[in-house]
């Protein structure tokens, strides 16, 4: 892994805006499996075909867009305008020894309305095409980078097989964990991941949709949100060269 010099943080604790753009020079080396979880090889992956950087600002920004825009926006609240109840002053202002009190509908009491309560929004935003392009970019070369990608050479299937699926993805080991029982392997179906094709599958995608943690997309259809949210990126050798093709 090549990144650029880490700049220094300020002497004041505040994170130096540099210090989240990271370059990537040297070429990333990514195993090739196959079904069974064997390594049949591997590939390497120039940085420049993704763009060379990871900007951690700026896939920040667009996951925040992606979560702002999944918003229904639909929240209401009754302001004292709008509930039930009459406007009639509920006792004179002197005379009676209790605090002055108007209206029913006053947020002051029960069942009356909600103070600057929230009122249905559109929280709907867009960042520039290229940067939200750019983002995605990034967030599959970190996976590269952070050793959270494997490419696996052949995944066709000739009819959905959900058995299948798991157990191909089950073969595939990307670690190992201690339990009271003493080391256990850790495969891709113990945890989240993303399996990206070169098109639509229908096969892999109905093989895969009810596997817990488990989601299949074809490149074309990647976002910065889906790839960093899925733990480990598992990608077919087309779906890769479909990757790197893409500008």
């Amino acid at each position: 892994m090549a990144e650029s010099t880490t700049p220094q943080t300020p002497n004041n604790g505040a994170e130096d805006p540099v210090a989240r753009l990271i370059e990537v020079k040297d070429p990333i080396t990514v195993p090739v499996v196959n079904r069974t979880g064997a390594e049949v090889g591997s590939v390497s992956i120039d940085p420049a075909e993704f763009g060379g950087k990871i900007s951690r600002q700026l896939m920040h920004d667009v996951v925040q867009m992606y979560l702002a825009n999944q918003r229904a926006g639909t929240h209401h609240t009754l302001r004292r305008g709008q509930v039930a109840g009459s406007t009639k002053k509920l006792f004179r202002q002197k005379g009676t020894g209790n605090a002055r009190v108007g209206t029913k509908r006053t947020n002051k009491r029960r069942g009356g309305g909600t103070a600057k309560g929230p009122k249905p929004r559109d929280y709907e935003y867009h960042l520039p095409k290229k940067a939200v392009k750019a983002a995605t970019r990034m967030a599959v070369l970190s996976k590269f980078l952070d050793k959270e990608a494997v490419v696996i050479d052949d995944l066709a299937m000739e009819a959905p097989k959900t058995k299948e699926m798991a157990g191909v993805l089950k073969a595939i080991k990307i670690g190992k964990k201690t339990t009271e029982q003493g080391e256990k392997d850790v495969t891709l179906l113990d945890t989240t991941v993303l399996i990206g094709t070169d098109k639509l599958d229908a096969n892999v995608y109905k093989s895969a949709r009810n596997i817990e943690g488990v989601k299949v997309l074809p490149t074309a259809e990647f976002n910065c949100y889906t790839v960093l949210k899925q733990k480990r990126l598992l990608l077919t050798k087309s779906a890769l060269e479909a990757l790197r093709a893409k500008k």
